[in-house]
């Protein structure tokens, strides 16, 4: 197996060569493809597809990636592929002429070239170009994936995502879509009268959202920035100053996981309107969905994932009190203490933390029991006034909010408010998100003086919506994970020695090269500020310590477990040919996916414990430390030669 690998790398590496080689040769001819500037082109080649009849016999000029090439003696055939699709061309010595032809024989498939020829159906009646003329217009040097089997290494399509649309057409035909349903968005909010306009990335105080925000540093003014969780108290700003109907499609950023729908930074849109509620953003929400659908896809009716959702009825309308009682059984509206929320919750088996006040235990409810029934477009009415610090009280009934959330398939796709205005309880409202984060919610906010300032001048009456972009694209495109609809989707670093070579080679002299760069980076540690836990005193016997069977065990899957900020959950290996569940709690210090095909250490022989609903069954084994006071973990990575079910003496 180790001979047919070097022996690939080796095939691999003369291939490559090879290709060099034809450039030099070019380049020594006068024939140097990266001197073209420009190429005329006439069409591309769905649209002579389309247009056969008028085309049929005319010139035309096409250019794009060489997919496929046949030599057959004095006649060849290959395939061009463009923005459009691909198209063949036949391509003769006697049209060509000799020299030319020797020249077209020597192109390898993924070159980028460019036909000039005559539009005419081959006996077998395919639409075809008899080339009059073929231009070289870029030298590929590296290879292709192979033609049949494509790239389909997931990691792979999204770290090196120019070669996935090459060769996978329906990725191409999502990003395409992607851009449609940007631009029809857009269409739409200009005929209602919306202004788009930009706010800043970089704040002092990153507000608006319940969620960690990414840090930098200013060098210019030595100032500590974050990058935004939101967009909202920009565009609030505007509200005062008259701007009544505005709206922003940007990038946010949030320090959180990576998961099928979610990345760390996303696009958002946030839209906000003087003088409406929540219902009219409701409303304009209805509108938004149907016109996009209908503009991109020609229909009202999405398929996502084998389910059919129908935008062009009416959306079902539910307050949360009504959506828990219809789904849980539970009528919060009987229940008027904190006590008996927890009992509730305690009967139902819905776990929730003791900073947790009888809004906070209902939204659990509601995360439990109810979400993952609304496939339907629902929207969700009536929120808990706290989980929703920004949004206007119920004028009849003050412990909720004229808030909703639309759901489709089971997912929260915007988030609308009849905006708060009164400045008073605003501020009291900071107040208590700043005592949550001196209790360790790291997702709180902090008042913000300068927003407080504007609401002081006096802002109307407004409805507010937010909307996640990514996720309205995956269901229009039928992707199943946020990363099908983000072109660079955030990834892990490939290796530390990699990434550090990167950033010295940037900071380095410009002659100094990545290659000595590597040869420079060396992986130190310092523990002269590490604490240690003390060395337990009491002495285990051999017979106790034996009984705890410690086992080498492969991670087959790894994910966030739901509603929880700190444990993960690992589908092991465990040698023993049943799938073993742990959970553990170390997210703070690992994503999933940095643990996928690990070989870990851990305690086999402890009784399920139940965690969030989950029986774990064990325990991962890691090392704890403190540096500075605060804790730090390292999980115990085995080597991979180490097999599952190993046992450790």
């Amino acid at each position: 197996m180790a001979e047919q690998k070097k022996q690939q790398e080796q095939d691999l590496n003369q291939l490559l060569k090879v290709r060099r080689e034809k450039l030099a040769d070019l380049q020594a001819n006068g024939k140097d493809p990266f001197k073209i500037v420009k190429y005329d082109v006439t069409h591309h080649s769905q649209e002579i597809k389309d247009h056969f009849e008028e085309l049929e016999n005319q010139t035309v000029t096409i250019a794009g990636r060489m997919m496929s090439k046949r030599v057959m003696g004095k006649a060849s055939f290959c395939h061009v592929q463009d923005l459009e699709g691909s198209i063949q061309s036949y391509v003769a010595r006697d049209s060509l002429g000799e020299e030319a032809y020797k020249d077209f024989k020597k192109l390898d498939v993924g070159d980028v070239i460019g036909i000039r020829g005559e539009v005419f159906r081959t006996k077998t009646g395919e639409i075809s170009i008899h080339a009059s003329e073929v231009t070289l217009l870029s030298k590929s040097l590296q290879i292709l994936p192979e033609k049949f089997h494509g790239l389909t290494n997931t990691d792979l399509r999204y770290r090196q995502r120019y070669v996935d649309l090459i060769m996978n057409p329906e990725v191409k035909d999502t990003f395409i879509k992607r851009s449609k349903i940007l631009s029809a968005i857009r269409t739409y909010l200009a005929g209602e009268g919306f202004m788009e306009v930009e706010t800043p990335m970089l704040v002092s105080n990153a507000g608006g959202a319940a969620a960690r925000p990414f840090e930098t540093h200013f060098n210019a003014l030595d100032e500590d920035l974050k990058l935004r969780i939101s967009l909202e108290l920009y565009l609030k700003r505007l509200i005062v100053g008259g701007l009544e109907k505005v709206y922003e499609i940007g990038r946010v950023f949030r320090n959180e996981g990576l998961d099928t729908r979610h990345n760390p930074e996303f696009t958002l849109m946030e839209l906000y309107q003087a003088y409406t509620d929540y219902h009219g953003m409701m409303d304009l929400t209805e509108n938004l969905y149907r016109y996009v659908a209908q503009t991109v896809l020609g229909t009202t009716k999405i398929v996502y994932n084998g389910i059919e959702m129908d935008l062009g009825k009416p959306f079902e309308r539910i307050t949360m009190l009504d959506a828990v009682k219809k789904y849980s059984g539970v009528d919060f509206n009987e229940i008027h203490t904190l006590e008996e929320a927890r009992a509730a919750a305690d009967e139902h088996h819905v776990a929730y933390e003791e900073r947790h006040k009888k809004g906070d235990i209902l939204n659990l409810f509601f995360e439990e029991f109810v979400e993952d029934h609304l496939i339907q477009p629902t929207f969700v009415m009536d929120h808990p006034v706290e989980i929703s610090p920004l949004t206007k009280k119920k004028p009849d009934n003050p412990d909720y909010v004229e808030r909703f959330e639309f759901f489709m398939n089971g997912w929260e796709m915007a988030n609308a408010y009849s905006e708060l205005n009164d400045p008073i309880d605003q501020r009291e409202r900071f107040k208590a998100q700043e005592e949550l984060l001196a209790q360790g919610d790291e997702e709180a906010n902090t008042t913000d003086e300068d927003f407080m300032h504007a609401l002081e001048l006096g802002m109307p009456p407004t409805g507010g919506i937010g909307f996640g972009i990514d996720r309205m694209c995956m269901l229009l495109t039928d992707s199943q994970a946020i990363r099908d609809v983000l072109l660079f989707p955030t990834m892990k670093s490939q290796g530390a020695a990699k990434n550090e070579a990167n950033n010295a080679g940037q900071k380095a002299p410009v002659e100094k090269t990545v290659e000595k760069a590597i040869a420079e980076v060396k992986e130190t540690y310092d523990f002269s500020n590490v604490e240690v836990e003390p060395l337990f005193k009491d002495m285990v016997d051999f017979d106790t310590f034996s009984k705890s069977d410690f086992r080498a065990v492969k991670v087959k899957e790894c994910e966030a477990v739901p509603k929880s900020k700190k444990l993960l959950k690992f589908v092991l290996d465990d040698g023993s040919g049943v799938d073993r569940v742990i959970l553990s709690g170390i997210h703070d210090y690992y994503e999933p996916e940095e643990l996928v095909g690990k070989t870990l250490l851990a305690i086999t022989n402890l009784p399920p414990r139940n965690m969030m609903g989950i029986d774990s069954c064990g325990m991962i084994i890691s090392a704890t430390h403190l540096v500075e006071g605060r804790e730090g973990l390292n999980v115990l990575i085995l080597d991979d030669k180490i097999p599952a079910g190993a046992k450790l003496y």
